[in-house]
């Protein structure tokens, strides 16, 4: 009997420490659309997603500044938007192209630029 009172007072007080209410809710939200306002793009590299149709092409790729083309090869359907704006990370990838004009990356992370 003991033992049941005890393991029952432990679990309502672990209920009541674990729960927030929602203003403290609230707040957390607030804190993070802070946060990704003061996106700082260091470490970042910046681009355009480009989609075609044609035969010898990606469907999906990432153009930069520069021209040069990079073919994410685990890129979202969020991020399928013909001239999207995004900043992302990537890693190259030791494989054959799987288009004429682009190099096949691993994106570890993107973000859409907001503008």
């Amino acid at each position: 009997m003991k033992t049941t009172l005890i393991l029952l007072g432990a679990a309502a007080l672990l209920c009541f420490a674990s729960c927030k209410n929602t203003k403290e809710v609230a707040k957390d939200n607030i804190d993070e659309k802070v946060a990704e306002e003061k996106f700082d793009p260091t470490g970042y590299t910046a681009g355009i997603i480009v989609y075609s149709k044609d035969k010898d092409d990606c469907e999906y790729t990432i153009k930069l500044k520069d021209g040069l083309y990079y073919d994410p090869i685990n890129l979202e359907d969020s991020y399928k938007k013909e001239g999207m704006a995004v900043y992302f990370k990537f890693r190259g990838l030791r494989m054959m192209n799987r288009c004429n004009k682009a190099n096949p990356i691993s994106i570890e992370e993107i973000r859409l630029a907001k503008e």
